[in-house]
């Protein structure tokens, strides 16, 4: 019964130290089932080289529509899972002719040219919350403005509208967070503002992504899809990681001094705080549409499959010392955005910002610490993005 299993995601002691369940997984049973918050039972996989042989392989998407797939939650819609682009052949056609559109967006390339307007946001967040006098709350002032003002300056959202998606994202990223008549009420507007968007741009183009894309054949449900799944993964994941990645460096003081003191470091110390976030939330949902042997065990077609990715990094076998924050830490193949032909499109976007993020803070704020005990900090509890509710700062 599946009321007898394990409920995932499981809980962690901390907001930064990573649930024991992990380690014991890893250890004695790497394909593991679990009840998932929809009550449906799924497999759980924590080691590095299952979670990448299941992730890279193109026969599997996110879609969890099939018959006899497993919910992520209770919503039937699926959540932020069900809004990928469809593949609509057995080799992913639909989803490869996406990525190849959208992705050209996205380039490490293109991201470096936006980086001193994201620089100068940072600069200009920091006035505020440093004016506002500590202690001051990283999340509300610095780590979630931040990503949104960037991917709505890049997708053309109007300055007066960012504020409405923080409510829009939590309710598609819900585990149990939310009532499923909130859910729908809010898909609904999230999606009729979108249309509308889209619609004005139409008209009267601008110098942004969705301008951009209206001259793409993509079709109205792909360029909305497009739209939604961008904002929401654009501003929450990175709104989070910034959150995150500046509590872990300052949890352990000689991490931030280090940094202080060898600014070279930053672009690897982001890469490991990636692979060290113990808070990253759900994971990675497959379809397992054949058969598959994973890790010496066969998954029969039809299997719904969990994949941690925060789990297999912190895998012994695919890291040395996977316990420890090593800040030069390379190479470092962590799994946080995936991988295969469905890895984070907006990757290269993600690094940009953290890096940027890190830089500001260690040039406006070097004597930053946090305002209470790391074992204090407020997990983020009943959605699909882990994170951390509040981050107390002074300096």
């Amino acid at each position: 019964m599946s009321s007898d299993l394990p409920e995932y995601p499981f809980a962690q002691p901390t907001a930064l130290e990573p649930p024991p369940e992990w380690a014991e997984l890893r250890d004695r049973c790497p394909v593991a089932a679990v009840r998932l918050a929809s009550g449906d039972q799924a497999l759980l996989l924590t080691r590095y080289e299952d979670v990448r042989q299941v992730l890279s392989d193109p026969r599997f998407t996110r879609q969890l529509h099939a018959d006899g797939a497993a919910r992520v939650t209770a919503n039937e819609s699926g959540g932020v899972f069900g809004s990928e682009q469809p593949d609509v052949s057995p080799t992913g056609a639909a989803h490869q002719r996406w990525r190849r559109l959208v992705g050209r967006y996205f380039t490490a390339k293109r991201m470096n040219a936006m980086q001193p307007r994201i620089a100068a946001t940072a600069e200009r967040l920091l006035d505020d919350m440093i004016a506002g006098g500590a202690p001051a709350d990283l999340i509300q002032g610095f780590a979630f403005p931040l990503p949104v003002w960037v991917i709505c300056e890049l997708l053309g959202v109007p300055d007066d509208d960012r504020g409405r998606f923080s409510y829009w994202s939590d309710t598609m990223l819900s585990l149990s967070r939310y009532k499923q008549d909130e859910i729908d009420a809010s898909q609904l507007e999230f999606g009729e503002y979108l249309w509308a968007l889209i619609e004005s741009k139409r008209v009267e183009p601008g110098d942004d992504l969705i301008s951009e894309l209206l001259a793409e054949e993509l079709s109205p449900l792909e360029l909305i899809g497009t739209a939604q799944g961008l904002l929401i993964a654009g501003h929450e994941t990175t709104a989070n990681m910034i959150g995150k990645m500046t509590a872990m460096l300052l949890a352990d003081r000689s991490r931030w001094e280090q940094l202080l003191g060898e600014r070279a470091l930053v672009r690897t110390a982001v890469e490991e705080v990636l692979r060290f976030d113990a808070n990253p939330g759900f994971g990675m949902p497959r379809y397992l549409s054949a058969e598959i042997e994973v890790g010496g065990t066969t998954l029969p077609a039809g299997t719904t499959v969990v994949n941690s990715m925060a789990a297999a990094n912190r895998d012994e076998a695919a890291f040395g010392e996977a316990g420890e924050m090593d800040l030069r830490r390379t190479p470092n193949p962590h799994l946080a955005f995936g991988a295969g032909p469905h890895s984070c499109i907006g990757q290269a976007l993600a690094r940009t910002e953290l890096q940027t993020a890190l830089t500001v803070l260690l040039d406006r704020l070097p004597g930053l610490h946090l305002a209470v005990p790391a074992s204090e900090l407020p997990v983020r509890h009943g959605l699909l993005i882990g994170g951390i509710e509040q981050v107390m700062v002074r300096w």
